[in-house]
């Protein structure tokens, strides 16, 4: 279906102070233009939040990538960044490092390559950015800082890069410079002074992807760090910039934006401040955190995506209202383009931006967000006032004899149609939703709108765009209550087996093709050493999986510990949280260890113990563990015999099935079966 080249209204403050009427704007190229804009992007990690993604079976999985990438269907977008997997958790899970170890190289862990791979299939023009969250403990030396060893760090996440380009053939345009404790001049100058030796010239750095300061300040102190960054970056500015970052003459870009549920609210907060942040910070480009919600629900921030894709075994996904608010720019414009100057904030509320492709072509996107269907996450939003408003626009300079295209091209995105005394949504409705009223003629390049409160309106001259669709994806399913998975995959096509949820460790598929036999495949935890983070990860390994509604259930699984004497693995039930909240999650954890003993308790930490005793378990040798929990009462059995029974667990009365290691070790699973009630 195409939306005969989408009119989204544009209103502009600045545009109308010599004019009598206060709902007067201008759209005038004829007193130069604005900043160039970079584009509109969506963020693969920070942390693991595509983990679901893959899995999916075709068509399924393609689908959902068109809805993001291919151009004139959906988002559209022009950017995608990922996490430089640096084996920690980073939010809602850990993502693999291709540098486990000093003198480890793998350039085919995890899913971002073959997420950026995809990208570009459907767009070769998306930009595409690396950052790290984290990094594998080796790079700080016994630290939990990354930055004292500059060289080493810089070389680390070089490889990277260069990994993209000689196994992927991909081209890696911006990196980022993160931490959320502050940022570090040497190793900024370190970085770009490697990039150059390895002919990577055109690779360009993104500082702090923080805070504006106090990066602003020392790019203007600082003549050799100012040539080494080439944008400042920002989360969660809202809107706003500062005096120092625009003195630095720097692109200026919203590097990590959005992070709200993505219903209606979070529809309109994207579409506010996609506009906003031009207007107000002259942020050139905004990125979402997070491209899309592929996690599990109840882990942190769930649904906080551009849409939904939770539901691997069942193929259900949603294409959420964000997707359409991205569309209304990224479909009608483009990294190139050029604000106009006469862009702003329209006199009953709301806001207009204005770009030009310098070749004719003309895009005004205005949004009319009210306050309560428009607040992000965070920060904190101040109260205004929005209210239906004539809007009277005159075209000038250049664009004079625009004004008959953009009458006969006008499309009406009713985004929220608000029934304030039902005090209720009525509906969202993207396509073709017109009005005889909206716009008045056009007479002398001038043309009046009638905007309706939390709406989003485009007017341009592209006509290529159109609202994509495919048919109902299968309904949503809760996740299979019999679940097996023997990990028999000679060639895994990831490095994760399917559903489960690194919380803290990295789960390998693992090939021992030296040793045949019953346990040739399976999955290994394969970190030795605490990563370097900044949330707080367990002290122990834990990978995730199944329904958090789960009440009664068995887990089984075989075990193979590889520390003799120290090692200690894991099945659990019942497990309540995830993400950041790792450390403190609770459940019923059935431990054996390689000292011959085993313990069940209520919580990760291993703290409130609920039974204990001899279980004869050692290291080099596999062992099978079978967990079921019915009601207030968990009984675990050892290689088929009953071990210990009817531990009382009050709390948690549901959650997650999980596996994992007393500690960063090494440790197998395999034959992992779950059957629930």
């Amino acid at each position: 279906m195409e939306w005969p080249v989408a009119v989204l209204a544009v209103w502009s403050v600045t545009s109308a102070l010599s004019l009598c009427s206060p709902n007067y704007y201008v759209l005038d190229d004829g007193a130069g233009l604005g900043r160039v804009f970079d584009g509109v992007g969506g963020l693969s990690g920070g942390g693991a939040t595509s983990r679901l993604l893959v899995n999916y079976e075709e068509p399924y999985r393609g689908q959902i990538l068109d809805y993001l990438f291919k151009p004139n269907f959906g988002a559209s977008l022009h950017i995608l960044k990922v996490e430089i997997g640096g084996d920690a958790q980073t939010t809602d899970g850990t993502e693999p490092s291709h540098m486990h170890y000093e003198n480890d190289e793998n350039y085919f862990r995890g899913y971002e390559w073959w997420l950026m791979k995809e990208a570009k299939k459907r767009n070769p023009n998306i930009t595409l950015i690396g950052l790290p969250w984290a990094f594998p403990g080796w790079v700080g030396h016994g630290k939990n800082w990354p930055y004292d060893f500059p060289d080493i760090t810089a070389a680390y996440v070089v490889n990277w890069i260069l990994g993209a380009k000689q196994y992927h053939d991909l081209d890696i345009q911006y990196v980022g410079i993160w931490n959320e404790r502050n940022y570090d001049s040497k190793y900024i100058k370190m970085l770009r002074y490697t990039l150059d030796k390895n002919d990577l010239e055109g690779v360009r750095i993104i500082a702090s992807d923080n805070l504006w300061e106090p990066i602003a300040l020392s790019l203007l102190l600082d003549p050799e760090l100012s040539t080494a960054v080439d944008v400042i970056g920002a989360h969660y500015p809202g809107t706003t910039t500062v005096p120092d970052a625009l003195k630095t003459q720097k692109a200026l870009w919203s590097s990590e934006d959005y992070s709200t549920f993505n219903d209606e609210v979070g529809g309109g907060c994207w579409a506010r401040i996609l506009n906003q942040n031009y207007i107000n910070g002259l942020m050139t480009a905004t990125i979402s955190w997070n491209l899309v919600a592929s996690y599990y629900d109840k882990l942190p921030f769930g649904r906080d995506g551009l849409m939904t894709a939770e539901e691997p075994w069942s193929g259900n996904y949603v294409v959420e209202s964000p997707i359409w608010i991205t569309a209304h720019t990224t479909q009608f414009t483009q990294p190139g383009w050029t604000y106009l100057q006469t862009v702003g904030h329209l006199a009953q509320g709301g806001s207009y931006v204005s770009l030009t492709d310098g070749k004719g072509n003309l895009t005004v996107v205005i949004e009319t967000m009210t306050h309560n269907h428009s607040v992000c996450v965070r920060p904190p939003l101040p109260k205004f006032n929005v209210t239906s408003q004539n809007a009277t626009f005159q075209l000038k300079g250049s664009f004079v004899s625009l004004s008959e295209i953009f009458h006969k091209n006008i499309l009406k995105l009713c985004l929220f149609y608000i029934n304030k005394k039902a005090k209720k949504n009525l509906s969202f409705n993207f396509p073709r939703c017109l009005s005889k009223n909206f716009m008045s003629g056009v007479m002398n390049g001038s043309f009046t709108l009638n905007l309706a409160e939390d709406e989003v309106y485009t007017l341009t001259t592209i006509t290529t765009g159109q609202k994509g669709s495919y048919p109902d994806p299968p309904p949503s399913a809760c996740f299979p209550k019999v679940y097996k998975d023997d990990f028999n995959v000679r060639n895994p096509p990831f490095s994760e087996a399917p559903d489960f949820a690194d919380q803290t460790g990295v789960f390998e598929y693992y090939n021992n093709l030296t040793d045949p036999g019953p346990h040739t495949f399976t999955l290994r935890q394969v970190l030795t050493e605490r990563p370097i983070t900044w949330a707080t990860d367990a002290d122990q390994t834990i990978s995730v999986i199944g329904d958090y509604e789960w009440e009664n259930l068995t887990v089984t699984c075989d075990v193979f510990m590889e520390s003799v004497r120290t090692g200690g693995v894991f099945i659990a039930a019942r497990v309540d949280k995830g993400g950041q909240s790792i450390r403190s999650t609770n459940g019923i954890f059935f431990w054996v260890f390689a000292d011959g003993t085993y313990k069940v308790t209520n919580d990760l930490a291993g703290q409130a113990v609920l039974a204990e005793g001899q279980s004869g378990t050692r290291a080099y040798g596999w062992h099978t563990l079978s967990l079921t929990v019915t009601g207030p009462l968990a009984s675990g059995m050892l290689n088929g015999y009953p071990l210990w029974k009817n531990a009382v667990v009050l709390n948690p009365k549901n959650g997650w099935a999980a596996i994992g290691t007393h500690s960063f070790e090494l440790a197998q699973f395999d034959n992992f079966a779950i059957v629930a009630q």
